[in-house]
């Protein structure tokens, strides 16, 4: 009965984690790849902190490398008596074989499954008699795989052994592979019934077209033909420490751990992980309209976006800005205009990604169908009303406020203290980079602002795509530009031009 449970759990587990690519709204923070809504972070245009105690200089992580080539860092919190560690492996599902997306995530996922020691549920039994927690990920359009540990710091040796265990020796057993794959094609068949996850491998693809980065799920057929000695190659080809770092938060010292970690990591060997090239993203396509036909839908689910920077650039701090002006929050102005002043939408917002090739700006909403000229209307209102003017002192200086203020809350969880590390180390910054941000926010001006509007949100090249009933949407949509229609399965139907 607990192993029924226990397979009923995963197979849950695979959709929520499949589902989560059409229906997650990433909170804004400079800690993460994505920015966009943070709910509370602004009450209706008050600022919610004041400057000068904002001005942080962050503790620094201590670090070391192991002979193999493992770089380690470890940050010191004595607040409470926990840990959370994370190894990045500098290969991620962006550099999936090209007849074989989704191998790295599959690997990622598959760690927990059974290694030279224990099997799936004994490690489950293990970690859960001891409270602590171990998980994979690695994403289709991810530079890394991540493998994430936390719990109680007087648990510290046995999560380390099962995290190692995990991470070296794991075996990829058929029985779990083959479970894997049925897991997960049951759930893409879900979640292609999801009008947001249509919206959102359509407007991919739009943006993207045939780079790593426009692809949302992984092709059933890739699925299908893994194989155990496949993830057991990319494996031992990537998971190897000179490919890789450690970064620890918590209630310990590096003195202390160190002879653990090099007891569990030293003898790791190096290897010669595979090239990793980023693919050239491709130049941005004119502006178009893309409609999915959904028969009898009651909503019609908007995704309007381009391309956008990369993590390094130096509009970073500016595009945080602009966006939670324009969609990032309860008192921006898309949620102001299209929510509370129309009521075409319960939830709206805007947001970007960013990471080492050129992410995405997108703004998104599902509304009434009746509502669907009137919401792009206002769509198309905002983009240029904030590329065409400048934005009032009070909105610049209530968001600038809000992101800081919600930075210097996220100092207070140790998980968001793990990704500055991991982000600093992954993108080269300065040391520094953590200390200075809250400055490099509160100096971008309202002529910064509408710059990085101008372009970023580049009119001549934004992808729009509605999914909704085309029998009630098709004519509404025509009057902003040319259509092309497709099925639910993405097969196009028809293309129609613009309405005079």
């Amino acid at each position: 009965m607990k192993n029924f449970a226990n397979m009923k759990m995963k197979s849950l587990t695979t959709v929520i984690a499949i589902a989560s690519f059409a229906t997650a709204v990433c909170a804004q923070g400079p800690m993460q790849q994505q920015t966009g809504t943070m709910k509370g972070a602004v009450i209706k245009g008050r600022a919610p902190v004041n400057k000068q105690i904002l001005r942080v200089n962050l503790p620094k992580a201590q670090e070391a490398t192991l002979k193999n080539g493992l770089r380690v860092m470890v940050l010191e919190s004595h607040r409470v008596p926990t840990f959370s560690m994370e190894m990045v492996v500098m290969s991620g599902g962006l550099f999936d074989p090209s007849d074989m997306h989704g191998l790295a995530g599959a690997t990622a996922t598959l760690l927990r499954e059974g290694t030279a020691k224990h099997n799936s549920r004994e490690l489950s039994e293990q970690l859960d008699t001891i409270g602590a927690t171990i998980n994979a990920n690695s994403g289709l359009s991810s530079v890394t795989t991540n493998i994430t540990a936390s719990g109680l710091v007087e648990n510290f040796d046995q999560v380390l052994d099962l995290f190692t265990e995990i991470i070296r020796t794991p075996k990829f057993p058929a029985e779990e592979v083959d479970k894997y794959k049925s897991r997960t094609i049951s759930a893409q068949q879900f979640v292609r019934g999801q009008a947001a996850f249509l919206a959102q491998e359509r407007l991919n693809q739009a943006i993207y077209g045939t780079h790593p980065a426009s692809l949302v799920l992984p092709p059933a057929e890739a699925i299908k033909k893994m194989t155990p000695a496949d993830l057991m190659r990319f494996h031992d080809d990537n998971y190897v420490p000179n490919n890789a770092m450690l970064a620890i938060v918590g209630d310990v010292k590096l003195k202390e751990i160190m002879p653990k970690l090099e007891q569990a990591f030293g003898d790791w060997k190096s290897g010669a992980a595979q090239k990793t090239t980023i693919p050239a993203v491709p130049a941005q396509n004119a502006s178009k309209i893309y409609l999915i036909n959904r028969p009898g839908s009651v909503q019609t689910v908007f995704q309007i976006g381009s391309l956008g920077i990369e993590r390094t650039d130096p509009d970073y701090a500016a595009m945080a800005v602009m966006n939670r002006i324009l969609g990032g929050g309860g008192s921006s102005r898309l949620f102001l205009n299209i929510r509370e002043d129309k009521s075409y939408a319960y939830s709206v917002g805007s947001s970007f990604n960013s990471s080492k090739y050129r992410g995405t700006f997108v703004a998104n909403a599902p509304v009434r169908t009746d509502a669907t000229e009137g919401a792009l209307r206002e769509f198309m209102n905002e983009f240029k009303r904030i590329r065409d003017e400048k934005v009032s002192p009070t909105e610049l200086e209530n968001a600038k406020r809000s992101i800081v203020g919600a930075f210097a809350l996220s100092l207070e969880n140790p998980g968001a203290l793990l990704q500055n590390i991991i982000t600093q180390k992954l993108y080269d910054f300065p040391a520094s980079y953590w200390d200075t941000y809250p400055q490099k926010v509160e100096s971008i001006s309202a002529d910064d602002v509408q710059r990085v509007a101008q372009k970023y949100i580049d009119l001549n090249h934004l992808q729009i795509v509605a999914v909704g009933d085309a029998s009630k949407t098709r004519e509404v949509l025509a009057k902003f530009g040319s259509v092309e229609e497709y099925d639910s399965d993405g097969k196009p139907v028809r293309t129609a031009s613009k309405q005079e």
